[in-house]
């Protein structure tokens, strides 16, 4: 084991990567609880089968975590970052779930009726909220600059232990 100080916070891909699994968890926890409060369907197109939620939340969370990585770049990144962090999963859930039904090979209105009905309703609102504590959260990984956690017997001064 070396001595060489570590640098102090965690670098943004790491934070990305944090991140997007919250955005994830929060998401899916969320559109759930949503679904049960309001007893309604994510999606509420039938039909079109289990792929166009799939590639919706595939979609929102590339963009997510791609939005997230480009605005982790300045030092120290601003909170504001969640913001587009917030839009481009939100857009990302909305197209993903239109391509996601294309590709099922139902029909057009279909899908464009259930991306649409995300985007305008309630599981939209959900994404962004998810995505924006979550774009939160990653920031706030970055910007802390604190050392990694230490037992007593691994602090130098005496004082600490």
């Amino acid at each position: 084991m070396t001595d060489t100080p570590r640098p102090a916070g965690v670098t943004p891909p790491v934070a990305v990567v944090f991140a997007t699994v919250t955005f994830l968890a929060l998401a899916i926890g969320g559109l759930g609880v949503a679904s049960l409060a309001l007893d309604a369907d994510v999606i509420p197109v039938r039909g079109l089968g289990p792929l166009p939620g799939v590639a919706g939340m595939v979609l929102a969370l590339a963009v997510f975590a791609g939005v997230l990585l480009w605005g982790l770049r300045a030092d120290p990144p601003g909170y504001l970052t969640a913001v587009p962090c917030a839009i481009g999963a939100y857009v990302g859930e909305t197209l993903g779930i239109a391509v996601g039904a294309a590709l099922t090979g139902g029909d057009a209105a279909g899908g464009l009726a259930a991306a649409g009905a995300v985007a305008l309703g309630w599981p939209g609102a959900v994404i962004a909220a998810a995505a924006l504590l979550a774009g939160l959260f990653g920031v706030l990984l970055v910007r802390s600059r604190r050392e990694r956690p230490q037992w007593g017997w691994e602090r130098d001064d005496e004082d600490d232990r």
